[in-house]
């Protein structure tokens, strides 16, 4: 089942036309990566699912209903997390989530039970300290915390990794995975490594349409491997089978990159190696990197 389905949205303001015909879903129990460079067009596309932008044209579906602009009843389905939370800094995570879970009317036993929940999950339990006191990682984790404390269907995360250093990415990308047991996660963002480590769908926005999308697997099967590595004994041993094979080949060192149809034709790859009796220490297939799908997908 689909948790979000975007059916040919589009969006411009004024002259600019941000989304051209956006068109994706989302299913239950997944890590969704929604990925796009800076100013593609990521944070209007979960503003119109959050009806805080009105589409131009097209229907956003939340757990089957659909989104009306103004309106906040499909969002009792959605915890939110924007690439900057705020909060009151004079206050403990426990504090803080009690004042949430009283603003949207959950039952005082049910808070208490909620919150040590989260606080646990995050990585946060038992941490009595002021808010202000925080690391830009532990508010992220917090602002996770607040967006799963009325056990949304959806969790959205809008670039939270993108300001963090490498130990606070890691907790988050820890978080993100461990959650959707529980939830569905939109993870936009524009750095791939972490959309590599945690996603199991993906989407590419460029230029106002949905350029790739489907499992990693799926979106690496619609590009062509980047060619068969070969790693020799020594750059001598490279150098003599470059002269014994044909074209389309580069050497580095004790490497050589077999690219177009010399890393096609397996049948003389593997002759000219038993004939020529090459001492080979590797041989792989190179496949493409989520960069590389991501910069043919942008044109760049």
């Amino acid at each position: 089942m689909n948790v979000l389905t975007l059916s040919h949205i589009k969006k411009s303001f004024g002259a600019d036309e941000v989304l051209r015909n956006v068109d994706f879903s989302v299913p239950e129990h997944s890590v969704y990566g929604f990925i796009g460079l800076n100013g593609a067009g990521k944070t209007t596309t979960m503003k119109c699912v959050l009806g805080l932008l009105k589409p131009d044209s097209g229907e956003v579906r939340v757990k089957d209903k659909t989104v009306v602009y103004g309106e906040n009843r499909t969002n009792r389905y959605i915890g939110y997390l924007p690439d900057v939370p705020e909060f009151y800094g004079f206050m403990t995570p426990a504090e803080y989530l009690a004042l949430c879970g009283e603003v949207t009317g959950m039952r005082r036993d049910e808070i208490r039970k909620r919150s040590a929940e989260m606080l646990e999950l995050v990585g946060l339990g038992g941490v009595n300290k002021r808010i202000k006191g925080f690391s830009r990682g532990m508010k992220q984790r917090l602002g996770i915390a607040q967006a799963l404390l009325n056990s949304p269907d959806l969790l959205i995360c809008d670039e939270p990794t993108s300001a963090l250093d490498p130990v606070g990415r890691k907790e988050i990308l820890e978080v993100l995975q461990a959650v959707k047991e529980r939830t569905t996660v939109i993870f936009s963002t524009h750095i791939l490594s972490d959309v590599e480590r945690i996603c199991d769908r993906i989407a590419f926005l460029h230029d106002g349409v949905i350029a790739l999308e489907g499992t990693l697997e799926e979106v690496r099967a619609k590009r062509k491997s980047r060619g068969v590595e070969l790693e020799f004994v020594s750059a001598d041993e490279a150098q003599r089978f470059l002269h014994s094979f044909g074209s389309g080949k580069r050497q580095e060192g004790q490497k050589v990159l077999l690219e177009g149809q010399a890393a096609e034709d397996q049948k003389a790859l593997l002759q000219c190696l038993s004939c020529g009796d090459f001492i080979i220490e590797r041989m792989e297939r190179l496949e493409p990197t989520l960069e590389d799908l991501f910069m043919e997908a942008a044109g760049r």
